[in-house]
């Protein structure tokens, strides 16, 4: 066994590396940097490499900018010599879009392999950042990240990756005040990635479907009572039916804001006070409707021991994608609570876009 870091580890590494701002290499020989956490020094250092520097967005964000998407899912955008990193940043991020709607002309590369690229998008929608990237391409790629000691991965390897497996870390007796029988189990994933937790109520019996839950975390409503979702009345009303059953399993999934993350979430809401609804914005920064991977839900059940469910959601692509990961759903438990005045459209919206059955 050696003790350099494996292709899981690595892709780790990278995510963290552009989170931080530090660029990240590429095999296929493409230098990589998030836009997000872009700084003038860093772009200034990039054109120096030769060639202009390529600004991939994903489809969504390039159907928002008029720029052509000759590779279907992204946007090569050819980076302009003239401008500078606001440039940049503004053609990533949409928060002032309405106030400057004219970016363009955008000239987008429609030859070439648009893999390296994918991967880039990838790695920074794992990172949890805007969905998008600056790159160079460069000819010696192994060279220039042992020259500026950088982590280097192959594209094929980011956009190839299994799901992580998790690890069950600990387990402990959690009275709650719903069911004095509880028991919370924390499971981490091995690609250093988020912890996630199943609330366990009373002892459920393994070969007999659970009621059960698949709850994404949600800070703004399961912390703060916002009244914008009805993600905190979900979460607490799961909970007093199955305290009410007497046994039950609500997994509390960190995959904030559908799986975008809570920094994306609060842009996703300041593009809603501008008038666009709630998969509108997901959009407009380049995300598609639903970036969460519901996979996860599905192993930690069968690390549990759990084969079939009766599982609580109004979002039959919940239902189905355990179906399709050999987890059997008998039944759908509708759990319709939370709704005000204030998140009204939002779960119209819901219903309409993503054919939640409210």
């Amino acid at each position: 066994m050696s003790f350099a870091p494996d292709v899981t580890e690595r892709i780790a590494r990278a995510r963290a590396d552009l989170r931080m701002g530090v660029p990240v290499v590429l095999s296929e020989g493409l230098v990589v940097l998030a836009v997000e956490t872009l700084n003038a020094a860093r772009f200034a250092q990039l054109r120096t490499l030769g060639g202009a520097p390529v600004l991939t967005v994903t489809g969504w964000r390039a159907k928002t900018l008029k720029a052509r998407a000759y590779d279907g899912d992204l946007a090569r955008i050819i980076v302009p010599d003239e401008v500078h990193l606001p440039w940049v940043q503004s053609i990533a991020d949409p928060a002032d879009d309405l106030n400057h709607p004219m970016k363009g002309p955008l000239q987008t590369l429609r030859d070439g392999a648009a893999g390296p690229y994918r991967a880039a998008i990838a790695l920074a929608k794992a990172a949890r950042l805007l969905p998008a990237a600056l790159c160079a391409e460069i000819d010696d790629p192994a060279d220039f990240a042992t020259r500026h000691n950088l982590t280097m991965i192959s594209g094929s390897s980011v956009t190839k990756a299994a799901l992580s497996e998790m690890h069950r870390v600990i387990s402990a007796r959690l009275p709650l005040a719903v069911s004095d029988v509880g028991r919370l189990h924390i499971f981490r994933p091995e690609d250093g990635a988020e912890e996630h937790y199943a609330i366990e109520i009373g002892h459920p019996d393994r070969s007999a479907p659970v009621l059960s839950r698949l709850h994404s975390a949600c800070f703004t409503g399961d912390l703060l009572g916002s009244l914008k979702c009805d993600c905190g009345p979900q979460l607490r009303g799961a909970l007093a039916q199955m305290g009410e059953a007497g046994a039950g399993v609500l997994l509390y999934l960190n995959q904030e804001g559908r799986g975008i993350g809570l920094a994306n979430k609060m842009r996703a809401y300041a593009l809603q006070d501008q008038g666009f609804d709630t998969v509108e914005a997901n959009h407009r920064l380049g995300f598609e409707d639903d970036e969460r991977d519901f996979r996860i839900g599905a192993e930690i059940l069968r690390k549990m021991g759990f084969n079939a469910v009766r599982l609580m959601t109004n979002n039959p692509a919940k239902i189905a994608k355990m179906e399709s990961c050999g987890i059997t759903v008998s039944e759908r438990v509708p759990l319709q609570v939370g709704g005000n005045a204030h998140n009204a459209a939002y779960l119209a919206t819901k219903a309409e876009k993503s054919g939640h059955l409210l």
